[in-house]
């Protein structure tokens, strides 16, 4: 008896689903309370207009200011965008519609509500979620555009989507390698930099997870240089694995545990005992990303049975003999 071919494996449109999930809790979280007033443009969209060149500041600063005018209005239109492309998306249907309208408002995302990840101001840090969690939406969302019918594909998700498996690995290089370069930048190089970016994640956070996050930023201390560069080889040798090695999994896996690590003490679960979350911030969207390239492994065919032609031939020589 043969195992069903892709049983248990990791498929694109599971991929799918997930990343329809998340958008439903984007969605969710901005139907808050606090973000039908001003704390939403004020402390939520207004401080990335910090350190940034000034055509990007003045853009984010007047968006902040149009969206305080209006804020009910403006936040409605948000969750009900970001809750459509999750229902979209959980609909197979509806798949392609609902990725073409989350690129697009993912761009916007990053761009104007991220301030494009800090990458401008020499202050983006990989511990607190840069290159930015629209951008990893964007990634995952074209790793797993579906494509036209056809034999289901074999090995990881990507490898269904029109990238392939060698443009998905392209991708996670991409990301990890350029969080490497990031924990080389002197900011967060700097003695102190790493526990005080932890430190200052626990504003408004409940007292256990406070707890937690100063405890690791006590023992951190001033030693930022070395913790950064150990993050950076981590980064460009977990983002180079899958593209140089037969066996990614070791990479795939080391990738989710360490973004899981950014999504607890730097990321304090995306902020979302705050109130004033709008995303649970990149270390689901890395999980989900390692997971559209975890190589699947479809149990092969068990060999058919070759009948015997022993009784045959006994029963032939009995019949010559009688």
């Amino acid at each position: 008896m043969s195992t069903a071919k892709g049983a248990g494996r990791v498929s694109a449109r599971a991929i799918q689903i997930g990343l329809g999930l998340v958008w439903l809790v984007d969605g969710l979280l901005q139907l808050q309370p606090q973000m039908f007033g001003t704390h939403f443009a004020n402390h939520v969209i207004l401080p990335t207009a910090q350190g940034q060149p000034g055509i990007v500041s003045g853009v984010i600063t007047h968006l902040a200011h149009l969206i305080a005018i209006q804020p009910v209005l403006a936040n409605a239109v948000f969750a009900a965008i970001q809750i459509l492309i999750g229902i979209g998306l959980l609909v197979r249907e509806t798949v392609r519609p609902a990725l073409v309208l989350s690129f697009v408002w993912a761009l916007g995302v990053w761009s104007l509500g991220e301030g494009f990840g800090m990458l401008f101001t020499g202050m983006a840090s990989p511990l607190t979620g840069a290159p930015g969690a629209a951008l990893l939406y964007g990634a995952i969302g074209l790793l797993v555009w579906p494509r036209a019918a056809g034999p289901a594909a074999s090995g990881p998700a990507a490898a269904e989507g029109p990238l392939g498996e060698r443009g998905g690995q392209a991708i996670w290089a991409v990301v990890w390698c350029g969080m490497g370069i990031l924990w080389l930048l002197p900011a967060n190089r700097a003695g102190g930099s790493i526990s005080g970016a932890i430190s200052g994640a626990v504003s408004g956070e409940p007292g256990w997870l406070a707890h937690v996050q100063l405890s690791v930023a006590h023992a951190l201390g001033s030693g930022g240089e070395s913790v950064a560069v150990v993050c950076a080889v981590l980064s460009f040798v977990i983002g180079l694995g899958p593209l140089l090695s037969r066996h990614p999994t070791v990479f795939l896996v080391a990738g989710a545990a360490l973004a899981l690590d950014y999504w607890v003490f730097g990321e304090a679960f995306g902020q979302v005992f705050t109130g004033l979350a709008t995303d649970p911030n990149t270390g689901p969207l890395l999980v989900l990303l390692a997971l559209a390239l975890y190589p699947n492994r479809v149990p092969a065919a068990a060999p058919a049975a070759v009948p015997s032609r022993v009784p045959d031939e006994l029963a032939a020589r009995s019949g010559a003999l009688a």
